[in-house]
């Protein structure tokens, strides 16, 4: 694992250009003599983009549902352009808006949907919603729903599937070095399995390996009683003893006690799929990774768990969405189309057919009910772990500096992972970088 530093998934596209005004026209493609936004008109179908990224597993399904949408309809074509990844399609959603000539759907992390719509460049979906009879707010889990709504509880997004990090262990690892996977309910039994399976391995093996990045590292903060921010929104937490706590122990793990390992650096996704790689080769006893990972994995070979707690705290990992947006690009009838689209993508059996190929998160509890959905979970009980873990977990903290915390946290968890800086030292740092943009975001515009 060489040293190379990599663009962190939450530091790339935090600036927004600035949108142009042309004509009087605000993100329109066109404009008629009325100084209305022209929809595009083709075959007799209203053209509609939708631009998205995912794995090759994910995008093929996406490919799937889009198709079905166009067949069951007559009015609205979706055509999916696949992007390199989240930050991909925001930043090139960002150039899109400047140059008008945006997706009129995308689908984005909630920090990057919540940044569009606080320069309201969104279409709030309340107005579609209300006269949608097939929409019921109690039918989504709430964990994901909440963050798809503004301050004043108008739903800016669609949640369109949900993740969160579990954790993935091999089998014949575990079972050789006599652990039990339901006993590991804190980081601490987790470090001492790990240690276990180093020594019975004769060091052939790692313990456990964390992914790479920050993400790890919150949700131990959160599962060890941690807050991002205070309560008020002027205080930055993350170097309070929660944070320290539970920091510092990835890097004694890491670089002391050498029971635990992160790959990093390569392009893309490369770390990741390392990650995975090294469970499946028998080189480490788990990981702990995405619940989208569930389409590439064998679960002959590993198994799955919810994350443990950390101390005497129970766990509290966080539970993120992703979500789906309609850009403001004045255009009705595209708009019209682009919702139909997005409660298509919503329905139940749209949503059973999408996590039981790729593994991630529904969002909507009848899902559960699909006969097709509930034959799978019967056969394939990994896939509950992270419904299971969704419904007591935290929601992606907000950080109202439109990143520059998260920012600063993925610098310090690089520090701690891999420079083998003591987690105070880097969390203080952090930390002042972190409150000096809140103090920022908190002025008096």
């Amino acid at each position: 694992m060489n040293m190379i530093f990599r663009f962190n998934s939450r530091l790339k596209g935090k600036i927004l250009t600035a949108v142009s005004l042309v004509s009087g026209c605000v993100l329109m493609t066109g404009c008629n003599a009325s100084g209305q936004a022209k929809d595009v008109v083709a075959h007799g179908k209203v053209q509609i983009t939708f631009w998205y990224s995912g794995g090759k597993t994910a995008a093929g399904v996406m490919d799937d549902i889009i198709d079905g949408f166009n067949q069951a309809q007559d009015q609205y074509q979706v055509t999916g352009i696949r992007q390199e990844d989240y930050d991909g399609t925001y930043t090139k959603l960002q150039a899109g808006i400047a140059g008008n000539n945006a997706a009129d759907i995308a689908l984005l992390d909630s920090d990057k949907s919540r940044s569009l719509m606080q320069k309201d460049l969104l279409v709030p979906m309340d107005a579609y919603t209300q006269q949608d009879t097939s929409f019921h707010q109690d039918d989504f889990i709430p964990v994901f729903y909440n963050q798809c709504l503004d301050n004043n509880k108008i739903l800016y997004a669609m949640p369109a599937y949900g993740t969160t990090q579990v954790m993935y262990y091999n089998r014949e690892i575990f079972e050789k070095a006599g652990i039990r996977p339901e006993g590991l309910d804190t980081w601490e039994r987790l470090a001492d399995a790990a240690r276990v399976i180093k020594e019975s391995t004769g060091g052939a093996a790692y313990g456990w390996e964390p992914m790479w990045g920050e993400d790890n590292l919150i949700d131990m903060a959160l599962s060890n009683g941690g807050s991002m921010i205070d309560e008020e929104g002027r205080k930055v937490l993350i170097n309070t003893a929660a944070w320290v706590d539970s920091w510092e122990a990835v890097r004694k793990w890491i670089h002391e006690d050498r029971i635990m390992a992160v790959h990093y650096g390569g392009q893309g996704w490369e770390y990741w799929y390392d990650t995975m790689g090294d469970v499946l080769q028998d080189k480490a006893g788990g990981y702990t990774g995405s619940s989208g990972d569930q389409a590439d994995l064998d679960f002959h070979k590993v198994g799955a768990m919810e994350q443990p707690g950390f101390g005497k705290h129970g766990p509290a990992p966080v539970a993120r969405v992703l979500q789906l947006v309609m850009i403001d690009t004045g255009k009705d009838k595209t708009m019209d189309g682009a919702y139909q689209f997005i409660r298509y993508f919503a329905d139940a059996s749209q949503q059973a057919k999408w996590s039981m190929a790729t593994g991630y998160i529904p969002v909507r509890k009848s899902t559960l009910e699909i006969p097709e959905y509930r034959s799978y979970t019967e056969h394939n009980p990994h896939a509950l772990v992270p419904i299971s873990q969704a419904m007591h977990a935290s929601p992606d903290p907000v950080d109202p500096t439109g990143g520059k915390i998260f920012d600063a946290l993925a610098i310090a968890a690089d520090q701690v992972e891999i420079e083998d800086i003591p987690a105070r030292e880097a969390l203080n740092e952090a930390a002042r970088t972190a409150q000096a943009a809140l103090n920022a975001a908190n002025q008096p515009q």
